[in-house]
């Protein structure tokens, strides 16, 4: 069924142009994305009152969607602060840091262990196992924060989530869309997950080896300014072999009990904090119930700190697509409440039928229903409109379905939308809004990569 636009669904599309201007101008994106909640808001429900209500109504809701990760982002800090000071950190890393012999290592090294850690439980849950243990070695051996969040950014939540071979989640709701089975999808999935994953991560390698980088000077320089470990060298390294150890424990966990998703990220979460307790009493002896609260303070002053320029952004994207209908408190009888899914069905609609614009459609129909941070919302409208383009141009269905599931995942799934990327900015202490530019080259040459070889593979 086509769909029929309106005035809300244009305000949209504007708003989107004039917030993606002020992000590659560097401006600041609040006013903008608040500006965008109430005109949309206001044409909605065609009242002031609501529309102001709304405001306030996008920042509670994006705030709410978002708690989980600003919260394992505080307790992991939290830990990561702790385990500074105490000198385990030095003492954890010191075996890693002989794998990774130069920066050019640390960045596949690093890449290739989130691959494999989010193949089987999803990014968010890799982010903290990864970030606590190697984040120091990689930064040790004179990679970057910036490149080390490129790095588990590309390789977790774009390589290994556009795929998702062991878990299935994706594959099986664009195959559901389309009319296809998981086996199809994935077998077809196989050599555009490949093309687009080593093209996008080589091509972001080798833009960040161009740039200077003074990170081995900046590590000397903080070393020499450490202060005294707070723990003697016996009780640390004890500690250093303990840690990998409960963290391994949650993998075995997560395996055995089939945890992924949330329930893996509540464990790691979970994990960290019974961590940060333990070396808080083994290192406060005498005061206890004293110290412990002041770490939780500087965990929850960064997590809100890194978010507080994200949530209003997030607070207009989630307003096109299932925000929609929680943040307006007005009734608005035969409007769609998912303003991103219209615009992606519109476009899929309208665009003339031959092998090469039914590929690049699904690829710019991937990648607008991703721009609301959640790869998965749009990937059954990518596997609909799949299926549709394959029969009118007589081509393979499950090519075009994969090639929309992987646009739609890499786009909003975390390595170009910024409320997605906090995760990772936030553990390697990078801007998110940074972060995206870096990987905005890299995504958009893997994308058009990927797009040319589901051509011929059509």
């Amino acid at each position: 069924m086509e769909i029929e636009l309106t005035s809300v669904h244009f305000i949209y599309l504007g708003f989107i142009a004039a917030i993606l201007a002020f992000m590659l101008l560097r401006l600041d994106t609040t006013f903008i994305s608040l500006a965008g909640v109430f005109f949309i808001s206001l044409a909605a429900t065609h009242s002031a009152i609501a529309s102001v209500m709304g405001l306030f109504n996008s920042l509670i809701y994006a705030a709410g969607e978002l708690l989980p990760t600003i919260f394992i982002i505080c307790f992991t800090v939290s830990m990561s602060e702790l385990l500074a000071k105490t000198g385990v950190n030095e003492a954890m890393v010191t075996p890693i840091a002989k794998w990774m012999k130069g920066p050019a290592l640390a960045y596949w090294i690093t890449g290739a262990l989130m691959f494999i850690i989010s193949s089987f439980f999803w990014p968010s849950p890799a982010v903290a196992l990864i970030g606590a243990v190697l984040l120091p070695a990689a930064l040790k051996a004179g990679l970057s924060p910036i490149a080390v969040a490129c790095a588990m950014n590309l390789f977790g939540h774009g390589f290994a989530l556009s795929g998702d071979y062991i878990i299935q989640a994706a594959p099986k709701l664009t195959g559901d869309a389309a009319g296809l089975s998981v086996a199809e999808v994935m077998s077809a999935s196989v050599p555009l997950v490949l093309i687009m994953g080593f093209s996008t991560t080589a091509a972001a390698f080798f833009m960040l080896r161009k740039e200077k980088d003074n990170q081995a000077a900046a590590n000397s320089e903080r070393r020499q300014s450490e202060p005294e470990w707070l723990l003697p060298p016996a009780p640390r390294k004890w500690l250093a072999l303990m840690i990998p150890v409960i963290f391994l424990g949650d993998i075995a966990a997560m395996l055995i009990l089939e945890l992924q998703g949330d329930e893996a990220t509540a464990l790691v979460g979970g994990t960290a904090v019974f961590v940060m307790i333990l070396i808080h009493f083994i290192v406060h002896k005498h005061r206890r119930l004293e110290k412990i609260t002041g770490y939780f303070i500087r965990g929850f002053q960064f997590g809100f700190k890194v978010f507080a320029p994200v949530i209003p952004i997030a607070a207009f994207f989630y307003l096109g697509d299932a925000g929609f209908e929680k943040v307006l408190t007005a009734e608005i009888p035969g409007f769609s409440n998912r303003i991103v899914q219209d615009l992606g069905s519109a476009f899929a609609h309208s665009v003339p039928l031959s092998p090469e614009l039914a590929a690049v459609a699904l690829t710019v129909t991937g990648a607008v229903t991703g721009l609301d941070g959640s790869g998965f919302s749009g990937i059954s409208l990518a596997g609909s409109a799949a299926s549709m383009f394959a029969a009118a141009v007589d081509g393979n269905p499950a090519v075009l379905t994969a090639l929309g599931q992987i646009s739609a995942i890499w786009v909003g799934g975390g390595t170009l939308v910024p409320w997605a990327l906090i995760p990772v900015a936030a553990i390697c202490k990078v801007d998110p809004f940074d972060l995206a530019r870096k990987n905005f080259i890299p995504v958009a040459a893997g994308l058009t990569v990927t797009t040319i070889a589901a051509i011929f593979l059509l």
